[in-house]
């Protein structure tokens, strides 16, 4: 196992009704900056419940948070917040509204162009602080500290990562969970499945508590997923995937192993370019992505396999595939294709995403060998 620093100071505050505890939890004389999605929190009761908790408060709102949120749209909440004088943001929503409170909470504070800290990894010295109540279970958002943005009018979709961007605290009640429609239930679970991957699917480092760990997450994942599908007002399956998707990315299975992260790099230029959820890129990257990278990931595949889909007969070369595809089959016991071409993209994505990488001159993968070539290799194989 690696060396490694843990820290995680969000607090929690899980079940039924308890957005009711926000009163308790922000001081009482910040002036709260409300900010959301498209409006669904006013058709599923959640905007009332928050409303009615912010009595005694002075408050706004800014709305529309894009599903890929972007930059453009972040800054004009920037705009809001020194003209209202905002010292605290509440996020209300799913990942992608947490992940723009965050940037709009280290943009209020940045001396110079906010794109920087995207683009150039520019520190982030200060933030506002912020908390969440969280909608759809997915991102793990709601427990760490990274958030994604994308730029508009450059087509680039960019992550950064600052301890100042901790929520101080996160709500979680699965009933807000109950109105979301399959696609977006479907893509929440896939989404924590690849973080899991992330962490887990590289090699072994003898650290057999995070894997069993994220193992535990993957079979959560597996077994819950499509039952809360068939019942999606069933609280205790609503409640098993929201507290999976926190655990999948509050950094827990990450300490003192291998990380990747290239399904999600990979993934990120494809929803730039076209516009994929992005859960629907990472059910198309993955498996992909583990053919191409097979030796690499040989041990950990082989481990999945056995655990996760009790995969025990056949050659090392047979299990390993059929551990591919036991995942490939799982996003699409859920609704999810794992093919680009199942989207109307073919060959003529692959050169523009390719090519960002070179001029970026980044190289992915747990090991740094996932070159701008592996890159055209995996999206080949992914049409």
């Amino acid at each position: 196992m690696d060396n490694f620093s843990y820290y995680n100071p969000v607090k929690i505050l899980f079940g039924k009704g308890m957005i009711a505890q926000l009163k308790k939890e922000i001081p009482l004389k910040s002036r709260v900056l409300v900010i959301y999605g498209g409006g669904s929190i006013r058709r599923n009761g959640v905007y009332d419940q928050v409303r009615d908790a912010l009595t005694g408060y002075e408050w706004t709102e800014f709305a529309g948070i894009e599903a890929n949120p972007h930059y453009e749209t972040c800054m004009r909440a920037v705009e809001e917040i020194n003209r209202s004088k905002i010292s605290f943001l509440l996020a209300v929503g799913g990942g992608s509204v947490l992940d723009a409170t965050k940037f709009i909470a280290a943009a209020a504070c940045f001396k110079g162009d906010a794109w920087d800290i995207l683009a150039k990894r520019a520190p982030v010295r200060k933030a506002l602080p912020l908390a969440c109540v969280m909608t759809l279970p997915a991102t793990g958002s709601e427990m760490n500290s990274g958030a994604v943005i994308t730029k508009a009018s450059t087509q680039e979709k960019l992550a950064f990562n600052s301890p100042l961007v901790f929520p101080q605290f996160s709500v979680l009640d699965p009933e807000t969970t109950y109105s979301l429609p399959d696609n977006q239930t479907a893509n929440g679970i896939i989404d924590a499945f690849v973080h899991v991957c992330e962490q887990y699917l590289t090699y072994p480092v003898n650290a057999p508590i995070q894997d069993r760990y994220a193992e535990a997450i993957l079979l959560t994942l597996v077994e819950n997923g499509t039952k809360v599908l068939n019942a999606p007002h069933d609280y205790d399956l609503r409640a098993n995937i929201m507290w999976t998707a926190t655990m999948a990315l509050n950094g827990l299975i990450a300490v003192g192993v291998p990380q990747d992260w290239a399904t999600h790099m990979i993934g990120h230029e494809i929803t730039a370019f076209h516009g994929l959820a992005h859960a629907e890129t990472l059910a198309i990257v993955l498996p992909a992505l583990a053919r191409v990278m097979k030796e690499n990931k040989k041990e950990k595949l082989l481990q999945m396999g056995e655990r996760v889909f009790n995969i025990n007969s056949g050659s090392t070369e047979e299990k390993i595939e059929q551990t591919i595809h036991a995942m490939e089959t799982f996003f699409q016991s859920l609704g999810v294709r794992t093919k680009l071409s199942e989207y109307g993209l073919g060959e003529d994505i692959i050169e523009p995403i390719a090519k960002r990488f070179e001029e970026r001159g980044w190289m992915l993968g747990e090991k740094q060998d996932i070159t701008p070539d592996r890159v055209r290799e995996i999206l080949q194989i992914a049409l």
